[in-house]
């Protein structure tokens, strides 16, 4: 893949972060689809068997779930088992939170579909400050 950049309508949270891009093409819940001591997907056909969000950008569509996030997340970070940051078409207010409270870097609010943007394994910047992801050539 080559360099390019693309810019979200929002400002993110978080330090910037660098790491290989975990795309998926769905919704995400971090309470029911991941296993807190492995970082590994639980829900059959949302990613590959044995796929583990640990130190990925994960990329996904939407988020979903309810407050529980908070908590999961948060000990996921205390694990060493959590993504490094996360990127969404739409995080909504619940991931949000979640996010800020585990330390965890969110950007979301791209005009275009960014799972559609991008490819699993390909190493990408973020930086919620500027709003800015970029896949380095």
């Amino acid at each position: 893949m080559s360099n390019f950049s693309i810019q979200s309508t929002k400002t993110g949270l978080g330090q910037p972060v660098s790491g290989p891009a975990l795309v998926l093409q769905s919704a995400f819940s971090a309470r029911y689809d991941l296993d807190i001591t492995t970082g590994e997907f639980l829900r059959p056909g949302i990613a590959e068997p044995g796929t583990s969000v640990k130190g990925c950008i994960l990329i996904a569509d939407r988020a979903k779930g309810g407050v529980a996030t908070s908590w999961l997340l948060n000990e996921m970070t205390r694990r060493g088992t959590a993504p490094a940051a996360l990127v969404f078409n739409n995080a909504g207010p619940v991931m949000v939170q979640a996010a800020a409270f585990a330390g965890i870097p969110l950007l979301d609010g791209f005009n275009e579909d960014i799972t559609r943007q991008l490819n699993s394994g390909c190493r990408v910047t973020l930086d919620p400050v500027t709003g800015q992801l970029t896949v380095p050539g």
